[in-house]
């Protein structure tokens, strides 16, 4: 997944990342369970500061759309109830079978 930032655009550069990745999130393009870059490299990647990541990355967290899961790094969180959850990871391991 490629994340861009506009610097002439008039939210910031983190609302640009969180946005980015919660549409990623809902069109599709990111999946439960994916992982993410780490703050330091996609900061490094959109030629931003890390802490703007990191802003972004804990607005992301605190919305319940991404997880961090201590040094394994940063994932796609789950989406949706207990249910909905069991039908994402039965998706997710059907697609790597396919």
């Amino acid at each position: 997944m490629r994340f861009d930032v506009d610097p002439e655009a008039s939210a910031p550069p983190f609302e640009q990342v969180r946005a980015q990745v919660v549409a990623a999130v809902h069109e599709g393009a990111l999946t439960p369970g994916e992982k993410l870059p780490t703050v330091r490299a996609l900061a490094t990647e959109l030629g931003l500061a890390v802490n703007t990541v990191a802003k972004a990355y804990r607005a992301l967290e605190h919305d319940a759309v991404i997880e961090t899961r201590g040094r394994s790094g940063t994932f796609v969180a789950p989406q949706g109830d207990a249910a909905q959850q069991s039908l994402q990871q039965a998706a997710a391991e059907y697609a790597a079978l396919a």
